[in-house]
């Protein structure tokens, strides 16, 4: 790291610059926390709550169960869920087994979900009853050698109780016919199927727990500018720094509680959230999925301290009829990242309710973050300072020669938080990482510059990326599903903007000949019978050709230019 960086004159008081980082595993966390805390809440959902001393037991019955099933040390667990109880008992349960959590977004379908079973050689999965007729269609379309042989089933209901749930603000209306019913349990192809009541009654003991600080412990999917999503490998260690590094830059203790909202597939709601309340053994309040008014009930029934969310969540809740009646005096810290905040509405927490938020900046290969915004020392629409033991650089993308302060080049970092790098892909592994002033730094593929404090902003879109509400939407992967549909003989995906998401994503189509009928809103209906809905395109344009080079590459960013344009006079109009 290059003596004195400009942002340590910043550095919050009492946070070391660097740290050890423990070798214990990441569930060996949760082990410390229950033998610390036993009777202390761990998790409350819908007003059930469960302690230290049960989560631990229930992972530890729940390991025993998958080792059962045929689980071993470094073998590759799907973990399908949203955020619920279920949820974290399967993570540390996989976990404890010595096997490695791959989470997955709960909004893809068969399609997508196809290529996670394929290539995390995954043989065991975990999933809810409404997501499991999925799993199961995606793992029976595949060749029978490639196929799961166990599938691990829960209801909704068995982790609340419904007579005292229903009616609650702690469950919104629309809710009710999602979590309560009991669905029936699908059929997999040469393999089993197993409700998730019966596996938490295992008398039998769970495996020696063997797994260390470098073994891997999850392997999250992230896409990018071609091609199909890649795992990423995270070690224990790598998780461990920014789940330690973490609980200091935030003042994490064991009397916070925290809103549980960010989706725990995501590496943002799995180390700075999930991972982080563990290890000071504070107490999550977890929403399935967001509604502004459970969240505002939930803040002021449980005196919730700590809120991580996606800047959208803020302005929805903030615009609810009901949001006077609710208390916000309990939160201490609130923050996030994905998109940026709009100003205005940090100038409104900040001068209605004292309250900072603090953005930051990560990726998938990074653990969550490798910059942050310190409460001592914020910036608004800011990145953050480089986090702790992280040394960030803006380089030439080109020439990699490091530029002027306040000069925009693309972002590099170096941390004990980098990914081992992408699971069966060497050559995607080799063109992530880039030799600077002698060491191995991760290109993060983002623009941005620094300004003369040492603080971090971006610029500019260096990679062909959609972000929609805080979900990265990766044109390539839609387009590859687009390509499946049989009146699509081209498409290219760009990004329009809009009111509410900040971007969404729209196609430009060329149809097939024999095809010329089909209609925009065709392709949108298949759309979202094929793919996660933020991924889904909000408009489709047709067009006889796309604009390509001379070499028949598809010259995205004229097309993208034209849509930027076309953004920039609607603007005016409206003005």
């Amino acid at each position: 790291m290059s003596a004195s960086p400009r942002h340590h004159a910043f550095w919050p008081a009492r946070v070391p610059h660097a740290i050890h980082v423990p070798t214990t595993s990441i569930w060996h966390n949760l082990a410390v926390s229950a033998q610390r805390y036993p009777d202390k809440a761990a998790l409350v959902f819908f007003d059930r709550v469960t302690t230290y001393g049960e989560l631990l037991s229930q992972t530890e019955r729940l390991a025993a169960a998958l080792h059962a099933l045929g689980v071993r040390q470094g073998d590759r667990v799907l973990l399908n869920m949203q955020n619920v109880p279920q949820l974290i008992v399967a993570h540390f349960a996989i976990l404890r087994a010595n096997a490695v959590v791959v989470p997955v977004n709960p909004m893809n379908r068969a399609e997508e979900l196809k290529h996670y079973i394929q290539d995390a050689q995954a043989k065991v999965a975990l999933t809810t009853a409404d997501l499991a007729p999925l799993l199961a269609a995606a793992s029976n379309d595949l060749p029978a050698a490639e196929r799961l042989s166990q599938l691990v089933v829960t209801q909704y209901r068995d982790a609340f109780d419904v007579d005292t749930a229903v009616g609650t603000p702690a469950m919104a209306a629309g809710w009710v016919d999602w979590l309560v019913p009991e669905r029936p349990l699908p059929q997999l192809e040469g393999g089993q199927v197993h409700a998730w009541q019966p596996l938490l009654q295992t008398t039998e003991a769970p495996p020696p727990h063997v797994a260390g600080a470098d073994d891997m412990a999850v392997l999250p999917y992230t896409s990018g500018t071609t091609g199909l999503p890649k795992g990423c490998i995270h070690p224990h260690r790598t998780l461990m720094h920014n789940t330690v590094a973490g609980s200091l830059w935030g003042q994490g203790h064991s009397e916070a509680i925290t809103l549980a909202v960010v989706p725990m597939f995501h590496a943002t709601g799995i180390v700075s959230m999930l991972y982080t309340t563990i290890y000071c053994a504070s107490t999550l309040v977890l929403m399935p999925r967001w509604d502004r008014d459970v969240a505002g009930h939930l803040i002021s029934r449980w005196k919730v301290t700590s809120w991580t969310n996606i800047p959208t969540m803020v302005i929805d809740l903030m615009s609810s009829p009901q949001f006077a009646q609710y208390d916000l005096s309990s939160l201490t810290s609130i923050g996030g990242g994905g998109a940026a905040m709009p100003q205005a509405v940090a100038q409104r927490l900040l001068d209605q309710y004292g309250l900072v938020y603090q953005e930051g900046y990560g990726l998938t290969e990074t653990a969550a973050p490798t910059h942050a915004n310190h409460i001592s020392h914020p910036k608004q629409q800011c990145l953050g300072m480089p986090f702790v033991g992280t040394d960030a650089r803006v380089v030439d993308p080109e020439t990699l020669l490091e530029m002027p302060v306040g000069e925009s080049g693309e972002i590099i970092v170096r941390g004990p938080q980098i990914f081992s790098g992408y699971w069966r892909n060497p050559e995607a592994t080799q063109a992530a990482f880039v030799e600077f002033d002698g060491q191995r730094y991760f290109r993060t593929g983002d623009m941005g510059r620094m300004d003369e404090e040492g603080f971090f902003f971006i610029t500019d879109r260096l990679k062909r990326m959609i972000n929609a509400s805080g979900f990265k939407v990766w044109p390539a992967e839609v387009e590859l599903l687009m390509y499946k549909h049989p009146a699509v003989q081209e498409a290219c995906v760009i990004a329009s903007r809009d009111a509410y998401r900040g971007e969404s994503p729209k196609a430009v189509v060329v149809l097939r000949a024999d095809h010329q009928h089909t209609t925009a809103e065709d392709i949108v209906a298949w759309c979202r019978d094929n793919m996660a809905a933020y991924k889904v395109p909000r408009e489709v344009a047709f067009v006889a050709a796309l604009p390509k080079s001379g070499s028949g590459k598809v010259l995205w960013r004229v097309l993208q230019d034209e849509q930027d344009a076309q953004n920039a006079r609607n603007a005016a109009v409206a003005v």
